[in-house]
């Protein structure tokens, strides 16, 4: 069976943690592949730029 675990983060170093603690737990040989996106959303009240970090595994189970 294929499953995918997703993660969203804020900062691109607790996506890896977070990523890496999953890839911890599971074997080399059922890891498919690894989807990675950043988005970025401009503040319109103040004069910031909010990123988002987010991935997808897809693994056997």
């Amino acid at each position: 069976m294929i499953k995918v675990k997703l993660f969203d983060q804020e900062h691109e170093k607790d996506l890896e943690v977070a990523m890496n603690r999953f890839l911890e737990k599971i074997e080399e040989k059922k890891l498919v592949d690894i989807k990675y996106n950043i988005a970025a959303i401009q503040e319109e009240e103040e004069d910031e730029q909010i990123y988002c970090f987010s991935a997808m595994i897809i693994y056997r189970a």
